[in-house]
C-alpha cells in the first residue's frame, strides 16, 4: 500500500469493459491515511482530460503540474472505492485553491456535511 492522504492524485490500475487490459489512471484520494490503514481500500473520484464528455459536476484542475498530470483535467464526481493492491504510486496532490474548490463542488454534490 502507498503512503497517501486525502486530495493526493494517485494511479491505479483500471480493467477496461471492452478490453482484457489494465492501465494505470490517475485517481484523486478523498479519504484520509487512518481509512486506509484500517480498512485496505480508498475512496476516490476519477480524474480525466474529459476530451470525449462532460457532466456537470465535473470540476477543472487548475494547478495541473502540482497534481502531477501532463494534460488538462477535470475531476469527475465518479466515486469508487479501490482496494490499496491496486493502487500504483502518489503522483501529486491538488493545490489549496484547488482544495477549496473541490469542497465547494462537493458541497453542491453530496451536500455540506458527510
Amino acid at each position: 500500500m502507498i503512503d497517501c492522504d486525502r486530495w493526493d492524485v494517485v494511479t491505479a490500475l483500471f480493467p477496461f469493459v471492452d478490453a482484457p487490459v489494465r492501465k494505470p489512471r490517475p485517481v484523486l484520494v478523498l479519504t484520509r491515511r487512518a481509512f486506509h490503514l484500517a480498512h485496505a481500500h480508498l475512496i476516490g473520484c476519477m480524474v480525466t482530460t474529459a476530451a470525449g464528455s462532460h457532466w456537470p459536476s465535473d470540476h477543472p484542475i487548475r494547478d495541473v503540474a502540482g497534481a502531477g498530470l501532463s494534460h488538462a483535467s477535470v475531476v469527475r464526481w465518479k466515486v469508487f472505492t479501490l482496494p490499496s493492491a491496486l493502487v500504483g504510486k502518489r503522483i501529486g496532490a491538488l493545490s489549496e485553491s484547488d482544495r477549496i474548490g473541490m469542497e465547494a463542488s462537493q458541497g453542491g454534490v453530496l451536500g455540506r456535511r458527510l
